[in-house]
């Protein structure tokens, strides 16, 4: 079995240097823990995830979910595993500590679950549904429910889903036909949910289902559907699981992908006998689900995170143990030359520091995001909440898309670095390719991402949200532009953060004509261009403090410190890391500007063939 890999050295100059995890502690939320409690925190999911998790990964895609007399099973070995998972705490580490969470930073949260998205996506799924369900829950739900279904969901003795997508309704909400009829204090629910995630299994006996219906005579559209907490189980007089609720697994998909992670066709009052109790107020089912949807797309884009960093690192060690070909310098055709290994050879460099480059760009963004989530939830001073709400409403869908597109890129990369046996089951990139794929599609694609970001976060509050995040990138730019040497790779960023302010002009302008089929044609490559400026950003954020750490110097000074002292040797990667992504990976907003500016309606002028 090939080592786990995960970068704790990058997650932890992230969390502690570049983020200051342990300033969360003077907030009032957090002010019972401290900053070595974190490592400690984050040190043990990382040795429960390589320990246990990892060596399953590969079990758990071979063996998969099974279905089979109307029941939905799991791979044994993580059955046992989720027993562990549950023991130790970690389902819900940012959630309610009066509810069982375990109450600390979502910055935390966020580099923990980062660590077992890396072991097992496959696994992992199941946890990030529970915890959501239930802060839907907790966020909304009346007192009794709260009582009945909080602690034993945030601990995980019972287990979540979100219920949304129908046969005819795949990411058109309005589209939803599910049925509630009232029925005294409770509803009957009659109508299908598919690809719902986690919708049955047995790695807990109680699930317990958000699901959006439109009570009878609701208006038509988004506008009528509401949320109902649906138990697979009725609760007994003693919060017990007990009478079975009509809520029936009509089968499993068969996926490319995260095989074990039973994705289901759930059949809700087939026997006219599912009930469920309205989340809040009729017909507000969408404001509150989109709360489950976007805690989930930040996950999901850390799904993307951190399955391409452990493909990385995967490429990075077959790279530097696999011998294939002759060294470049001198004469090395030469009788009885050595074979080197493959991380000599420059275009294996270009792939392995591109790899390393975008993942530690992802890394600073989703991790920002979480930070920001932290501040809106806790900080004492409401303009700084409402700022940094701001912040995370509009990088949430950059996250997702951005996070997962890139993502399935770098592990394509890592299949290179393989070569032939990349494709091959026998090493774990072919896998990883495999299960990130999903990401992009699931908790609404990255095409209904980029939807998001252009049609209504770069248009709340009047640009808002977009006008600090400029003010914010051009104080990084103002503080740095003079630097000595990192002052050329600033200059690039000026061009890429021009464009972005060119392009978001264009569409913005779009939008108040009414020219909404232009917006949206070009709002993929808007999002793309706005994850490449958001990660630069954060990345040369991160190269001011390398530089800090290497001291006086220059690259040449700072490359000969770094061979003779290992500590200096990650600042001064990291500086190669950047500059790689300065002059490699930004450019590419270049292209994405020239498309959005150019005025090219041929995919929307298109006839297309008539298919039989």
């Amino acid at each position: 079995m090939v080592d786990f890999r995960f970068d704790t050295r990058d997650a932890a100059f992230v969390l502690f240097e570049q983020m200051r995890l342990g300033e969360l502690c003077e907030l009032d939320a957090f002010r019972d823990q401290d900053a070595e409690t974190y490592q400690s925190m984050f040190d043990a999911a990382h040795d429960l995830a390589k320990e246990q998790l990892w060596p399953i990964n590969a079990e758990s895609d071979r063996l998969g979910a099974r279905f089979e007399a109307g029941k939905v099973s799991v791979p044994e070995c993580q059955r046992k595993f989720y027993r562990t998972f549950v023991e130790n705490g970690f389902v819900a580490m940012s959630n309610s500590a009066e509810w069982g969470g375990m109450g600390v930073p979502e910055l935390l949260g966020t580099a923990c679950t980062e660590v077992f998205q890396a072991a097992c996506m496959s696994f992992a799924l199941t946890p990030m549904l529970t915890r959501g369900a239930a802060h839907i829950i907790e966020s909304h739900g009346a007192d009794w429910m709260k009582q009945l279904y909080l602690e034993k969901m945030y601990t995980g003795e019972w287990a979540g889903t979100m219920c949304l997508t129908e046969p005819q309704a795949g990411s058109d909400l309005a589209a939803v036909k599910t049925k509630a009829k009232r029925d005294g204090d409770s509803f009957l629910l009659e109508g299908t949910k598919t690809f719902i995630s986690s919708g049955d299994h047995d790695f807990t006996k109680q699930i317990v289902h958000p699901v959006l219906a439109r009570i009878e005579g609701a208006p038509a559209g988004i506008k009528g559907i509401s949320l109902f907490l649906v138990p697979k189980y009725v609760p007994d007089e003693k919060g017990e699981p007990g009478t079975f609720n009509d809520v029936t697994c009509g089968g499993i998909e068969h996926k490319m992908g995260i095989k074990a992670s039973p994705t289901c066709t759930l059949n809700f009052g087939e026997n006219g006998a599912c009930r469920g109790w309205l989340i809040g107020q009729e017909n507000m089912g969408i404001v509150y689900m989109f709360q489950m949807m976007n805690e989930a797309r930040l996950e999901v884009g850390l799904q993307g995170l951190a399955v391409a960093g452990e493909a990385y690192l995967q490429a990075l060690a077959y790279a530097q143990e696999r011998v294939q070909g002759l060294s470049l310098k001198g004469a090395p055709r030469e009788p009885g030359a050595k074979a080197q290994t493959i991380i000599c050879h420059p275009d294996v460099r270009r792939m392995l520091l591109g790899m390393k480059a975008q993942v530690e760009g992802m890394r600073a963004l989703i991790y920002t995001t979480a930070r920001s989530v932290d501040l809106a939830h806790h900080h004492p001073d409401e303009a700084t909440r409402r700022r940094h709400d701001r912040r995370s409403q509009l990088l949430t869908p950059v996250c997702k898309a951005y996070g997962t597109d890139m993502g399935f890129r770098v592990t394509e990369d890592a299949i290179q670095v393989h070569g032939g046996y990349g494709f091959c089951q026998e090493y774990p990139v072919e896998q990883l390719c495999r299960d990130i794929k999903i990401a992009s599609i699931y908790e609404g694609t990255n095409g209904i991402q980029a939807l998001d970001l252009v049609g209504r976060k770069l248009m709340l509050e009047d640009g808002a949200l977009f006008k600090e995040y400029l003010a914010d990138l051009e104080t990084l730019i103002a503080a740095q532009s003079g630097h000595a040497v990192l002052g050329p790779w600033v200059a690039r960023l000026v061009q890429a953060k021009d464009q972005l302010v060119t392009t978001t002009l264009r569409v913005a302008k779009a939008l108040k004509e009414g020219d909404q089929h232009y917006a949206f044609l070009v709002s993929t490559p808007y999002l793309r261009l706005f994850g490449d400026v958001a990660c630069a950003a954060l990345l040369l954020e991160q190269a001011v403090l390398a530089a800090e750490k290497l001291g006086a110097g220059d690259m040449a000074a700072w490359k000969l410190a770094a061979e003779a002292d290992a500590a200096k040797r990650f600042y001064y990667d990291k500086l190669c890391a950047v500059q790689f992504f300065v002059h490699n990976l930004l450019p590419r907003v270049g292209a994405y500007a020239e498309t959005i500016l150019s005025e090219d309606r041929s995919a929307l002028d298109a006839t297309f063939p008539q298919l039989a």
